[in-house]
């Protein structure tokens, strides 16, 4: 696999530094860009570097970065977990990469997995300037999600999680955490039966990923749904889906597909965690990187969107 020169970035969302990673092909002229950045409490140093080397491979950079309150990034409390700031930290590393003299700022792609798998399509939605998207099992309606991983009991202590987080940080005594992940029996944001088991097969040694949120987003996880943006994204878009997916709805996932312009949907017999490693993984950031190679390879003037629905 070709060697990638990685750079240490930092930039600014609203006044916090944020820290990024870029990586560099070995290319005459300075090359398209992909913007990545992880899920629900990921962090830059889970797998991500491996769609980087991947991607290097077809002449694409790569700008991963961290969220703020997250990683190597700054902003206090930590773990705070806010679909609305990490959108907008989406579009504050746009703005950083644009300005990039490394790469090439007007060929931009953005990739996306689980909860950023839904940031992406939000995000592509209002910067028309992105040139294609790839969303991996993503997020697309909280409601669908919420009623997915939880029964009543479950909505009642995640209800209950919430709002003592935030009288908890109203009073000064800084946020109420719940873990991220955590087996069936026990409580936590994300618990189903291979939700723990695959999420900690991802975390690389001394990784700065922690297993806590800020117990607030569970109060506000349903009104998050990217599925009601679809429409507005103008670029192609390449959606991958997990049959056996344990979060995300499959139903939702196909009807946010057939809302985009220019979509193509992928669908694999797997779960959740399956889509990172083995076999598996090696096919679809092939698949991924492909679809990112021919669509922000072409110049603008010559591109041709693709307008179909494919599954598989």
């Amino acid at each position: 696999m070709t060697s990638l020169r990685r750079l240490e970035l930092t930039f600014q969302s609203h006044g916090v530094r944020c820290a990024g990673w870029l990586f560099l092909p070995d290319t005459q002229k300075p090359a398209p860009v992909v913007v990545m950045a992880h899920g629900f409490s990921g962090v830059r140093d889970v797998r991500l570097p491996a769609y980087a080397e991947h991607f290097g491979e077809h002449g694409l950079a790569v700008f991963v970065f961290d969220y703020r309150h997250f990683g190597d990034s700054e902003g206090q409390p930590r773990q705070l977990l806010s679909w609305a700031k990490q959108l907008q930290d989406w579009r504050a590393a746009l703005t950083y990469v644009r300005g990039m003299k490394e790469v090439d700022g007007s060929r931009i792609g953005l990739w996306g997995t689980s909860f950023a798998g839904g940031h992406v399509i939000v995000t592509a939605s209002r910067e028309h300037s992105v040139r294609a998207v790839v969303a991996q099992v993503p997020h697309v309606d909280g409601l669908a999600s919420l009623r997915t991983i939880g029964d009543a009991g479950f909505l009642l202590r995640a209800v209950v999680a919430g709002v003592r987080d935030l009288v908890q940080s109203a009073f000064g005594q800084g946020p109420h955490y719940v873990a991220a992940v955590s087996p069936p029996e026990d409580f936590a944001c994300l618990n189903r039966a291979d939700s723990y088991s695959g999420f900690l097969s991802l975390i690389p040694p001394q990784s700065t990923w922690r297993n806590q949120v800020a117990a607030r987003i569970l109060l506000t996880l349903g009104a998050y749904r990217p599925i009601a943006y679809a429409a507005q994204v103008q670029c192609p878009t390449l959606i991958v889906a997990a049959r056996n997916d344990s979060l995300i709805p499959l139903a939702s996932v196909r009807s946010m597909a057939k809302r985009l312009r220019h979509g193509r949907l992928k669908v694999v017999g797997a779960g959740h965690f399956e889509v990172y490693t083995g076999e598996l993984f090696e096919h679809l950031v092939e698949l991924e990187a492909g679809f990112l190679a021919e669509h922000l390879s072409v110049p603008s003037s010559l591109e041709q969107p693709e307008a179909d629905q494919r599954s598989a």
